[in-house]
């Protein structure tokens, strides 16, 4: 990290300023290994490989750390020749491409598929995760000069109040304990009038009937990386089957997700990379220790009970999303004085 980025940074404790009180590596002005010491309260956070650690870097979330460090290419555009990432992230915030002189706030960033399409904005990214995940995206984004990634927890983020734009969290609600909990963790960080982004797994009777359901409460204690492997496994034995089943009009997709192989061939993956999204989104479905999907009335409560404003939920890319406006902060703050 720079130590310009210092003013994005709030003790998650008590939200005193940092100072950079340990440099142990730096490079020009990158700092890769220090540490940070809250000035009020005395807390201190390790700067480890460029990435500010507020969270064990080992969490409930390694088995995500796991499969974005395997699959750290994967889903970016530049890899598929797709435009998939670039199409679900404009189309989902409805955000302009040119972003200049904004600050956006990226909560869960996985691999950073999204932190790269974000950045083409000309906006500063400042992009966290629980997970390792954070070292794959500084891998992937951290060369560009308005990135900025953190590892840290949804419920208690390290930034200051009210600073950022736009903030949109894909991906990630629903593998928190407690998703409402964690979606209105997010709303205290962007400015009065800014822009909130965020999608969840959809609730419906279908979801009673997807096996990784069943599946997962023995497959989510099994060591990330032994369950990786034994994920390839299957799906290399289950392929064959697969393509097969694929040939089956209307219906043939929705039997391999099933038979738990991810199957995007809806979205132009052909061959290898078909296969590789396969071991991907079919780890995905086994490995994470939280999955609760959300029915769409209960998304529309969370934007509801938040005050915002300009709200559109509806059924999306990745089940349910939702976009608001943030609205009304001064009021709220003036009613607890």
């Amino acid at each position: 990290m720079k130590s310009e980025y210092l003013v994005y940074l709030v003790c998650p404790k008590c939200e005193g300023g940092f100072e950079i009180s340990k440099i142990y590596d730096i490079n020009n002005d990158e700092i890769r290994s220090g540490l940070l010491l809250c000035s009020r309260c005395g807390a201190s956070y390790e700067i480890i490989r460029s990435i500010p650690r507020f969270v064990p870097i080992e969490n409930y979330a390694s088995g995500f750390g796991l499969e974005w460090t395997k699959h750290k290419k994967t889903q970016y555009d530049t890899y598929t020749g797709l435009k998939l990432s670039e199409q679900r992230f404009f189309e989902e915030t409805k955000w302009d491409r040119n972003l200049q002189g904004e600050s956006i706030l990226e909560v869960g960033s996985g691999a950073g598929r999204f932190t790269e399409q974000a950045a083409k904005t000309g906006a500063f990214i400042v992009s966290m995760d629980y997970s390792y995940s954070v070292d794959t995206n500084y891998e992937m984004n951290g060369h560009n000069g308005n990135v900025f990634i953190v590892q840290a927890d949804i419920y208690s983020m390290p930034f200051k109040k009210a600073l950022f734009d736009k903030l949109f969290c894909m991906g990630v609600l629903q593998h928190t304990p407690d998703p409402c909990k964690a979606f209105m963790s997010l709303l205290p960080y962007v400015k009065d009038g800014g822009s909130l982004v965020i999608d969840v797994y959809k609730k419906t009777i279908s979801v009673y009937l997807a096996g990784k359901y069943y599946v997962r409460p023995l497959t989510r204690n099994i060591d990330p990386e032994k369950l990786y492997k034994l994920t390839k496994r299957y799906v290399d034995f289950m392929w064959p089957i697969c393509s097969q089943i694929r040939r089956i009009p209307k219906v043939g997709r929705m039997i391999n997700w099933a038979l738990l192989v991810a199957d995007y061939s809806n979205r132009g993956l052909k061959g290898q990379l078909l296969k590789e999204w396969a071991y991907l989104d079919t780890f995905d479905m086994l490995s994470p220790h939280y999955d609760y999907p959300q029915s769409i009335r209960a998304v529309k409560k969370w934007f509801q009970k938040a005050g915002l404003a300009d709200v559109e939920v509806k059924y999306g890319y990745n089940g349910i999303e939702g976009r608001g406006r943030v609205v009304r902060r001064k009021a709220s703050l003036s009613s607890q004085e």
